[in-house]
Parts: structure tokens; sequence; C-alpha cells
């Protein structure tokens, strides 16, 4: 009962707060404050004249107000288009083009543009999800009741960008200009634009008129990622049986797929000479490669105590993983457990990498499954591949059992923990104490020194 009404109450400030931000400007805002102080210094008129400054400063927001409502915008005076990219990158800069048209014969000066974003608000349900912690220690019980960090936890994980009020340059009657807008992506996810407000200071600069357009849009962020050393991936060349269907280069194997034309560079070899005294023109025989290199990337989903830190910087390893071994010439299998296990494939133009971080840019926790469930989607995969690299969330007994069965499987590893800030001291190699090279602590906040140095 307290932590739904302390939920409710964080709402409405979060609500207000929002409102007066894109209200008053700073200047408004300051006014607005002192009016409130004034008005609580002046109570008694009889001992001091704040009253006076009270007075002053209310005519004047009433001024701004009234100014507002008959200057605001009307109906089709602007129109705006939004120019978005097609992908973003947490914590890299994104720029993207608003162009602003007046449609009327009036000029139009002082425009502001403001960003409507999807609310970042937690539902009911996400606030509650963590349960009261039962100790001794008043302190974190009371904490935990209020909510109050889990609250600006949950708000920060929902806000994926900040936008600021864009200043838009005069437009002359039917005139039509640009605005370069750039933002920085705090994090991985979907940016959900829901529309466009515009907005114009009154005479004194202290409140602003809005008028709001549907403008609704997306931005896909991608997850952050890191430069990897040179690296050779583990694994050699594994006969596929499912190689003509996966491998789309000319290959290394007798398997006749077609005949086609003869390209420069082809081997004189699979010239198909009964083709060529028929049509009078080179052909050759092709064949797909059944013989290649299929490595395996193995997400670990299963956030121990719900470090979402950590889980954030696993997935960001992984996408750099991705583009890395892209490079390789091979196959790559991405799997990991959501909602069920998945397994996805790039690399041969069976898939493209930007839809395997496309994925990786809405991967999210798993919470209602437990980690045999990887390790049996693992284990399923393991004879097609060339070598697995594992990023884990920990390095306890189920992920080295799953180390362990690989390596019975002769299935060559790199296997990167990643763990909180908060971890010291050294991991234990456990299973992979025969190839230390291969293993790879790394701990949240500084994974790119530590990357650095393999």
């Amino acid at each position: 009962m307290f932590r739904r009404f302390f939920y409710h109450s964080y709402r409405r400030l979060f609500a207000s707060a929002r409102w007066l931000g894109r209200r008053f400007t700073r200047a408004g805002e300051f006014a607005l404050g002192l009016m409130m102080l004034a008005a609580v210094i002046g109570a008694d008129t009889n001992q001091t004249t704040a009253y006076q400054a009270f007075a002053f400063l209310a005519a004047m927001l009433g001024v701004s107000a009234l100014w507002i409502i008959l200057r605001s915008f009307g109906p089709g005076t602007l129109s705006v288009q939004r120019l978005l990219p097609r992908f973003g990158t947490a914590g890299r800069a994104v720029t993207y083009a608003i162009r602003t048209k007046n449609e009327s014969p009036q000029p139009q000066r002082g425009v502001v543009l403001l960003e409507d974003l999807e609310d970042p608000r937690p539902s009911w349900q996400e606030f509650a999800a963590k349960p009261l912690r039962k100790n001794r220690d008043a302190a974190a019980w009371l904490g935990s009741l209020l909510g109050a960090s889990r609250w600006r936890d949950l708000v920060a994980r929902r806000q994926l960008a900040v936008i600021g009020p864009q200043a838009v340059p005069d437009l002359p009657p039917r005139g039509e200009v640009e605005v370069r807008v750039e933002f920085t992506p705090r994090r991985r996810g979907r940016v959900h634009f829901t529309g466009m407000t515009l907005a114009r200071p009154d005479v004194f600069g202290m409140m602003l008129s809005h008028r709001s357009l549907p403008l609704s849009q997306s931005l896909l962020v991608l997850p952050k990622r890191y430069v990897l050393p040179p690296i050779a991936m583990p694994g050699t060349r594994q006969y596929q049986t499912a190689g003509v269907a996966q491998a789309t280069s000319v290959g290394q194997s007798d398997e006749f797929v077609a005949l086609r034309d003869y390209r420069p560079g082809d081997p004189l070899r699979h010239i198909h000479w009964k083709s060529v005294a028929k049509t009078d023109r080179l052909i050759v025989r092709e064949h797909e490669d059944e013989f290649f290199v299929r490595h395996a990337l193995i997400l670990d989903t299963f956030a121990a105590g719900g470090d979402e830190e950590a889980f954030e910087e696993a997935v960001s390893v992984a996408s750099s993983f991705v583009c890395t071994i892209q490079t390789q010439e091979s196959l790559l299998d991405l799997l990991f457990v959501g909602a069920e296990a998945y397994c996805f494939t790039a690399g041969r133009g069976v898939g493209h990498i930007e839809r395997m971080l496309e994925i990786l840019a809405g991967v999210n926790t798993c919470v209602d499954k437990t980690f045999p469930e990887l390790e049996s989607l693992v284990l399923r995969h393991a004879p097609l591949v060339s070598g697995c690299v594992c990023v884990f969330l920990a390095w306890d007994e189920p992920r080295q059992r799953l180390v362990r069965l690989l390596q019975g499987l002769r299935v060559p590893l790199r296997v990167c923990v990643v763990t909180g800030a908060g971890q010291t001291g050294p991991l234990d190699l456990g299973p992979m104490k025969n190839e230390p090279s291969h293993f790879h602590p790394l701990r949240a906040g500084n994974i790119q020194e530590e990357l650095s140095r393999w």
C-alpha cells in the first residue's frame, strides 16, 4: 500500500517537473521560484514588503500567460518533417535534420522545436518487481520502501535519449529552413518519437506557447561497441552438412550446383567443355563450399542478482565480436535464451551483420528460464561449429560445466566473463587453466582498457 502511494507520487512529481520544464524558460522558472518565496516571506504584510515583489512577479507571469494564449500558433501555421538516420549507436553522437516550413503569409520568429519522446516512467509492475529488503538495517528497509533510487534507476534505464530545445531561425513567409539536431543515446534500444511541439516565448521570455504536432517515428540504437585487438579466432574449417544451402561463394568441394558463365579468375579446371561447344562461350561448373569456418557466439542472458550494468557491457562485448568476426569470411551463429532459445546466423551471404546488431539492440535479461536451457542449445549446435566465443555474466559451476562439456567435444573456446564494477580479485581459471590466454575476465566500467591487454 505504501509503495503504491509513493509510486503514484513519483509519477505526479515527474509529470509536474516535465510540464514546468517545457512551459517555462529558465528565466520563467527563476521568476516563479522568486514569486513563491516572496509569497511565503510576505505573508505578513505588516512586517515585510516582500508582498510587493510577489505582486510584481505575479503580474508579469499573468501577462506572459495572456500573451501565449493570444499569440499561440494557429492550425497550419508551420509544418515540420523529421529526417532520421537508419541507426544510431549508444554513446556516439547521432545527427538528424528537421525541416520546418512556414505555411502562412506572415514571418515567424522565435520558434523553438521540442521533441516529444516516449514517456520514460515505469509501470507499477516494473517498480514493484524488486521485493522489500527483509533485514535489520532500518535505513535499507526504509529506502527500499520509499523506492526513490529504484525510481531513478528505472527512469534512467527507459530514458534512452535526452534532446534539448532547438531554436529555429527566422522564417520568412512561405519559407523553409533545416535545423540540424545532435544528441547522444545513453544506451541501446529503440528511441520512440511520439510527436513534435512548436513553442514560442512570450514578450518577457518567461513562458512558452505550445502547439503539438503528431509525428511518430523511431530510431534503433545499436549497442555500444569496443575496439578489439587483432585476435586469432579458434577453430578451423569444418564440414557442414547444410553447406550447399548456407554457403554462397564458389567452393572447395566436389558438390556440383549449377552451370554459369565464366568469370575472370575462375579455375580453368571448372570449365564445362561440352557446354562451351554448344554455346560458343565459356561456361563453368559452380560448386558450393561445404568446408568453411563457422563460429558460435554464446551470450549469457542470465544476469545474477539483476546486474544490469554487467549485462549491458556483455551485450556490447558480444556486438564487438560480431563486427570483428564478420571480417573473417566465416559464418557466425549468435546463441542466447530469451522468451525461447534463439540461434541467428550471419556471414557469407546468409544474413547481414546489421541484422545481428539489431537483434542485440533488443535482447533482454532472461528471468523465467535457467542456464541449463542455454547449455542444451549450445550442445545441440556444437557439432556444427569450428569454435565458440562465450560471453558469460558469471564464472560459477553451471558456466564452468558448459565449458568442460565443450572441451570434451574438442570445440576450441575463447571465454569472456563480464562482472560488475564491484568485483575484486582475480577469477579462478577453472577448466580454462590449460588455455589461460583464451580466458578474459572483464570488469564493467573498465572494459576497453582490459580488452586492449589481450
